[in-house]
């Protein structure tokens, strides 16, 4: 050892290297043991509660008749926990994720929209332009948000700034959950902003209205299957769940608005 510099011994080299094939021996007996077993035990998903009850939730019957040997522990709050802290395998986290030692599995994307219902906005007249959203109450969060704004394009720009229209959220009403808020559009006390698969039955149903669709610039927020650990390492309980929702979440229909979701009056 320098004071610029760490070289290791004959010995330790020695001492490493064995190492790192114990390490490699105790993976592949733990990966052989558990290739004879069926997926058993307790597996904990962490989700926002938008999510647990309108994609989760719905395939519950479905996983624990596949693999009725799991036990699936299911906690849904719409603030990000730390997935060690919070003793969870799997977390489904919606839009960017931020740098983390979290090894993230995609399912699929869907739309973002402002909605409002009906009734509302046939009283307060619909918007035209994003400026005309500041006479609306706009339904917020209550906690940070990696967009903390509306984002919104004029498409008629064919340059950059065509992404550049910030509406800030109101301060009016505020929520930390996802199903208020879509209950709290739907009661008609204001504007939201909502995925397109959140809002798909309200907007079929005819409860919840598009608007200002000329400006959405069309983004698709992602959403992940967050877990800790390596792919080829995981226990077999979480790799099965993994594998499952990877299978069955269907958001293709969540990409794009049918016509018939918009202008209605």
């Amino acid at each position: 050892r320098s004071t610029r510099h760490l070289q290791l011994t004959a010995e330790g080299q020695k001492f490493y290297d064995n190492g790192k094939r114990v390490l490699a021996d105790l993976n592949e007996l733990e990966a052989l043991v558990t290739a004879r077993n069926k997926p058993s035990g307790v597996v904990r998903i962490n989700a926002s509660t938008a999510t647990g009850q309108r994609l989760l939730i719905p395939l519950v019957p479905k996983l624990m008749e596949t693999y009725p040997d799991l036990v699936l522990d299911l906690s849904f709050t719409d603030y990000v926990v730390d997935l060690i802290e919070a003793r969870a395998d799997i977390a489904i986290r919606w839009g960017r994720l931020p740098s983390s030692d979290n090894v993230a599995r995609l399912l699929g994307h869907t739309r973002q929209l402002i909605v409002g219902a009906p009734e509302y906005l046939n009283r307060m007249g619909r918007p035209k332009r994003p400026e005309d959203l500041e006479r609306f109450v706009r339904i917020g969060w209550n906690y940070p948000r990696a967009v903390p704004h509306w984002p919104l394009c004029d498409k008629k720009q064919k340059t950059e700034d065509k992404r550049k229209i910030h509406i800030s959220m109101g301060q009016t009403l505020r929520v930390n959950d996802g199903e208020a808020m879509r209950h709290l559009a739907i009661q008609g006390a204001g504007l939201a902003r909502l995925s397109l698969y959140h809002a798909w039955d309200d907007l079929k149903a005819g409860r919840l209205e598009a608007v200002l669709e000329d400006y959405n610039a069309g983004d698709l927020e992602p959403i992940h299957a967050l877990y800790v650990g390596k792919p080829g390492h995981l226990p077999l309980r979480t790799r099965a769940v993994l594998d499952f929702l990877k299978e069955h979440v269907d958001l293709k229909h969540a990409e794009s608005v049918p016509k018939e979701f918009l202008k209605r009056k």
